[in-house]
């Protein structure tokens, strides 16, 4: 069992085995865990089992793994494989054998169809590894791609991320940083300095805000380690362990029948005042246990998941409460990166709608936004996990049709599209003049609507409509 040494970290005898005392220390210092702490805080106590502890190239010492810690371990009694640099040693950085350990522990978890986890803290290559070095992150790229729609591949960033080492989170499903001691980019505040005479700290090139904000490649930020491995815990316990795995179901004391009489008032009368998304989400999934994946960027649009009646879902809504929910640039291809994990791992994609449009503007069409939509509307007509779509409100011109419409779903999956009372379906916004016919009764006489529910509802016909699915399927 870990226990708190007087500077507030967690410690173990296991967890200091060949590291000195000071590199502890220093590390600590910085505000972050050792490897070891890290891994015996993300895994079930007493479940890891390490491999390649003495890896080493044989003849050059100088060409030893001990710079990354790599094994096998559970969540929750769910196997996870995971390696984790130790940044005691070297800095982390990789060479040869390094390399070999994470390959190593990819062909494992691809082999165990089981998550693979990277904690990634590293200064990067050693110098003296040389060109071996380039060719160990080519395998370990190359390791991401074999695994990719396979099994769910994670990457919490713990400490410095850069050069050729910052391709690899970015290969990842899901990455994830810790504010202030974690930083990632491919060229370095000294580098930028002297090349393109930009002053910038490593913060305001890579930390955790601009990936999250920004790039978005960072789909969560948090305060510090523990908080950081603690909510990776709880991610693990959505994910299938593989794409034939299932998605795991839970023991759940949410009643899959209630209904929420809240939610009949939920869209405002007045159509031009916003209500929050997330509010229909959380009432919606078990127990109001919500993941959110990039909670800070792309604000317009909604991603994460929830469960049903036990069962992982995944949520795709707009957010009316930011940008009335339209769709940009950015919003599609966070949208789209989502629903294709979902979809290479056959969980089911639930999509609320609240759509008046897309963003217009030189910035959005010259940023790509008809390429970003495409891969949207690709990614829903192309799915084959099983799509339930909620109209609550708006769903204008174009933007109707590519948020998870049914006449994106004619693949081979299960798809069923509900809307409610004051659902607006229509070629041109309201108040255009062109609106006339966008009752959603409207659309349900055409077959675009399956049926017209009641709010409250929401959470009941969504639990019946996957059951459906899984009988039938």
């Amino acid at each position: 069992m870990l226990a708190k040494d007087g500077t507030g970290f967690m410690n173990s005898p296991s967890s200091q085995a060949g590291v000195n005392a000071a590199q502890i220390e220093a590390q600590h210092a910085r505000g972050k865990l050792t490897a070891r702490e890290r891994i015996e805080l993300l895994l079930d106590p007493g479940s890891f089992a390490e491999f390649d502890i003495a890896a080493d190239a044989g003849s050059d010492p100088r060409d030893s793994g001990d710079s990354v810690i790599a094994g096998w371990g559970a969540v929750n009694g769910r196997a996870v494989y995971v390696h984790a640099n130790d940044f005691t040693v070297e800095g982390g950085a990789l060479n040869a054998a390094h390399a070999r350990k994470i390959a190593r522990a990819q062909d494992m978890a691809l082999s165990a169809r089981a998550p693979i986890v990277g904690l990634i803290d590293s200064d990067g290559a050693r110098l003296e590894a040389g060109v071996a070095a380039l060719a160990g992150y080519g395998e370990i790229f190359q390791g991401h791609i074999r695994a990719s729609g396979i099994v769910p591949q994670i990457s919490l960033i713990m400490g410095p991320c850069a050069g050729t080492e910052a391709f690899s989170p970015a290969l990842t499903d899901f990455v994830f940083m810790v504010e202030n001691t974690s930083h990632l980019f491919v060229a370095g505040p000294e580098i930028v300095r002297t090349i393109a005479n930009e002053a910038v700290t490593a913060d305001e090139l890579g930390g955790a805000s601009v990936h999250a904000a920004k790039t978005g490649l960072c789909d969560r930020a948090y305060a510090n380690d523990f908080e950081a491995l603690k909510q990776l815990r709880r991610l693990i316990d959505f994910l299938p362990a593989s794409n034939s795995g299932g998605v795991p179901a839970w023991p759940s004391f949410d009643d899959v029948e209630r209904l929420d009489p809240s939610l009949d008032t939920l869209v405002p009368e007045n159509p031009l005042q916003a209500y929050d998304m997330k509010e229909l989400i959380e009432k919606t999934v078990d127990e109001g246990d919500f993941f959110e994946i990039g909670e800070a960027h792309a604000r317009n649009i909604v991603t994460g998941f929830g469960r049903i009646d036990g069962r992982t879902i995944g949520v795709v809504a707009n957010q009316p409460m930011v940008l009335a929910g339209v769709l940009d640039k950015d919003a599609a291809r966070k949208a789209t990166r989502f629903a294709r994990f979902c979809d290479c791992f056959a969980i089911p994609i639930v999509t609320f709608v609240d759509a008046p449009g897309f963003l217009p503007g030189l910035a959005q069409e010259h940023g790509g936004l008809a390429g970003g939509v495409a891969e949207l509307i690709f990614a829903y007509g192309a799915a084959s996990a099983p799509k339930v779509t909620i109209v609550t409100r708006n769903a204008f011109g174009g933007a109707y049709v590519v948020m998870g419409s049914k006449h994106l779903g004619r693949d081979d999956g299960f798809a069923v599209n509900f809307a409610w009372p004051t659902a607006r379906i229509a070629l041109i916004g309201a108040g255009s003049g062109a609106d006339a016919g966008a009752s959603p009764h409207a659309a349900a006489a055409r077959g675009y609507i399956d049926e017209v529910i009641a709010p409250r509802a929401t959470r009941k016909r969504i639990a019946d409509a996957l059951a459906t699915f899984r009988r039938n399927a």
